[in-house]
């Protein structure tokens, strides 16, 4: 068994280098759907609502893939641990196939099929009739959007953190650009309003992927581009990948499933409800964009060392990157809420809406402190390789607590919204307390490579 001793002078920076840049283009990309939801906003509630509600689908398709990104990351880190270089081309390839699966069936979902998602998702026609023009057009970037994450996982697990930064970059000041053109008609061109923010979108998503794919082939990236390896599929492979991507993939699929019922219950809330429940998930995305930052840490250094057979460090390090992104959340939040006057403000939130809005940041306050322990717990599971534990308790959770106390609520009781949107965290605290047992037991230490396999021989956790 191979030991390392754990430091934290090299933990940190470890740590760093991988969290900040993950941090800063998750902000860039919320900060650039911030200022798409304030442009928005001048054109009124109802179009604030009924792109966030196409948001939610979007949301869904990202449930659809983002099983294979979590399983792919495993394969990614542990392999990149090990120096298997066909190990790593192979699993991309595989990856990313099965990624743009999900990314060309729900883009053409949205184009072919607006009016079926937007009746789905609520009850108020004016809203329905907005979104349906807006999912026509940025249903083209859908597969565009998975392309580009499936990039960015595979160039973040090789410690290529910067060049998904700078496609961030230049997609965010693309799609701001346009915004501003598009949607009110300057330098001559029409106004398209939210018609012109999803064409926005959808050419933002472009820039993305010509920009990473030309710094990935400037850089000589020895993965991304080496197209002709990537898909030299065995059964071996095979079986292997799915065998510990299908408990991944479940689990977003029916977590998926579970936000959409979510969903179509708050959309079916007063108007003045949907619009701040938009304006809140663009918010989210913020605290989330922080958390991804430590996941992918977790996916990288954990996975990594786990793959390359040192199993102590790999514990060692587990534990702080949990307690680390709890308390950077927790910094967040605060944040959050002391400047959500300003923010709520200019985001067009007024009257019932911005009463609503602030209500949502408040209870989301407390619950994204334990909420992120548990994702960032289980991406580390993931990582390691036991990608069922963490699943099975998400999902039985979420279809046994949260849906039934969610449903009741709103569809029953007909609850002020904020008493529904509170339901929505119900099994958060129980899990975590699981998820922490779990932890520390150490049995989530699954390695794939031989070498982890090897040094997991009578290994028990200090």
């Amino acid at each position: 068994m191979r030991k390392t001793d754990f430091s934290w002078g090299d933990f940190l920076p470890r740590v760093a280098v991988i969290a900040i840049p993950v941090a800063l283009q998750n902000l860039m990309t919320t900060t650039g759907s911030m200022i798409d939801t304030m442009m928005i906003a001048s054109l009124g509630q109802q179009q604030v609502g009924a792109v966030g509600l196409c948001a939610q689908f979007s949301s869904l398709m990202f449930s659809g893939y983002w099983g294979f990104v979590g399983g792919g990351m495993m394969f990614f880190s542990q392999y990149w641990g090990a120096g298997d270089d066909d190990g790593i081309n192979r699993s991309y390839g595989l990856t990313l196939t099965c990624m743009m699966t999900v990314g060309l069936a729900f883009g053409l979902m949205a184009v072919a099929f607006p009016e079926w998602i937007m009746r789905l998702y609520t009850d108020k026609e004016a809203i329905r009739m907005i979104g349906k023009e807006y999912l026509k057009i940025v249903g083209f970037s859908y597969p565009l959007t998975v392309l580009s994450m499936a990039m960015a996982s595979l160039l973040r697990c090789t410690e290529r953190i910067r060049i998904p930064l700078f496609g961030s970059a230049a997609a965010v000041v693309t799609n701001i650009s346009l915004n501003w053109i598009l949607i009110f008609g300057h330098l001559g061109f029409p106004a398209l309003g939210v018609r012109g923010a999803a064409l926005a979108t959808v050419i933002a998503q472009a820039a993305n992927i010509l920009v990473v794919a030309f710094l990935a082939w400037r850089s000589r990236h020895p993965y991304l581009l080496a197209v002709k390896r990537h898909f030299r599929w065995d059964g071996i492979l095979i079986r292997a990948y799915f065998t510990k991507c299908f408990p991944i993939i479940m689990n977003e699929v029916m977590i998926g499933l579970g936000n959409m019922v979510i969903n179509i219950v708050l959309g079916r809330q007063p108007e003045e409800a949907i619009a701040a429940v938009a304006v809140f998930r663009t918010l989210e995305g913020l605290i989330i964009g922080f958390f991804a930052g430590f996941s992918n840490a977790s996916s990288i250094l954990v996975g990594k060392e786990v793959g390359a057979g040192y199993i102590d460090l790999a514990y060692a390090r587990a534990w702080r990157l949990i307690y680390l992104c709890q308390g950077f959340i927790g910094a967040m939040c605060g944040l959050l809420l002391l400047l959500h006057t300003p923010i709520l403000t200019m985001m067009g939130m007024k009257g019932g809406s911005f009463r609503i809005a602030f209500g949502f940041l408040c209870i989301y306050a407390v619950a994204a402190l334990i909420r992120m322990g548990n994702w960032t717990q289980n991406d580390t599971f993931r990582a390691a390789g036991d990608a069922a534990y963490g699943t099975i308790l998400e999902i039985v959770f979420m279809w046994l607590m949260v849906i039934p106390c969610v449903w009741t609520a709103g569809m029953i009781l007909h609850l002020p919204t904020l008493l529904v949107f509170a339901c929505c965290y119900v099994d958060e605290p129980i899990r975590y307390v699981l998820m922490q047992v779990h932890l520390f037991r150490g049995k989530w230490i699954k390695p794939v490579t031989a070498e982890g396999k090897k040094a997991m021989l009578g290994w028990k956790p200090r």
